[in-house]
């Protein structure tokens, strides 16, 4: 199995999640299914089929989140002394060559993707195509709406 990279926070948000599952989820499906089967005829008992699916959905994800923590490489951003270039983790600051739009964008795990809190996944095409620039640089991406180029004004790593 490859590793995932993730940063510090990233790692944090999945093991608070797995805890909420294991300690709070999956004891309210235990009961939910408890409660149902209290009913009765179990074959025409859309509650119990519910809870079921839930139960099914919750431990398929603990599964899937034990899983990424085991292939999990932490990178703690602050400690990176990448030279200046942009790498997983880096906080890049971008200026749109067309609109002078400013942006400000982290490299982090796809898990951890938020595009409202600036936070882009290392796999997507802006990602890909900063990784390994610096500061000065122009990074042209191939969007949905056509060719962009954004020039690198700073890359932090914090």
């Amino acid at each position: 199995m490859s590793t995932i990279p993730l940063t510090r926070r990233g790692a944090d948000k999945l093991k608070e999640e797995l805890h909420r599952l294991k300690t709070v989820e999956r004891h309210a499906v235990i009961q939910a299914i408890a409660e149902a089967r209290a009913q009765g005829d179990l074959s025409e008992n859309a509650e119990y089929d519910a809870a079921k699916d839930k139960q099914g959905f919750i431990e398929g994800r603990i599964l899937e989140i034990e899983g990424k923590l085991a292939a999990a490489q932490i990178i703690d951003p602050a400690s990176l002394d990448a030279g200046g270039r942009v790498v997983f983790g880096a906080t890049v600051d971008l200026e749109e060559e067309a609109t002078g739009a400013r942006v400000t964008y982290q490299i982090v795990g796809d898990d951890e993707a938020d595009l409202k809190l600036g936070l882009i996944s290392i796999s997507s095409p802006i990602a890909r195509s900063l990784i390994g620039k610096s500061e000065g640089d122009v990074a042209e991406v191939r969007a949905p709406g056509g060719l962009k180029s954004y020039e690198i004004m700073a890359v932090r790593y914090q």
